[in-house]
């Protein structure tokens, strides 16, 4: 492996832990949707081009309607967090944000 692809992949991991921070303090202060409540992130995975972030999440209580009720909130809240994100990391593409559930 050669220097560059290695930073290269050091960079996506900084990025994906810079995301995931800035999404965890987001949904604890910012996001205000009555949808979300316990959300813990649980890893962020980024796409090597930075179109897309992976959020995967999990939830208290852990039940169906919970689950439902907490992945519209995010889905709906992610325009939001995108935004912010564009503000606070430099990155030359905003990635989408896709939330998954870890269940």
């Amino acid at each position: 492996m050669n220097r560059h692809s290695r930073s290269g992949g050091d960079r996506s991991v900084r990025v994906a832990e810079q995301i995931h921070q800035e999404i965890a303090q987001m949904i604890a202060r910012e996001v205000k949707d009555p949808r979300i409540g316990m959300v813990t992130l649980t890893s962020v995975e980024v796409t090597p081009d930075y179109a897309y972030a992976t959020i995967h999440f999990s939830v208290m209580p852990d039940d169906e309607a919970t689950l439902a009720r907490t992945l519209e909130g995010l889905r709906r809240s992610a325009g939001f967090m995108r935004s912010q994100l564009g503000r606070r990391i430099r990155i030359h593409t905003n990635p989408e944000l896709r939330f998954v559930h870890d269940a």
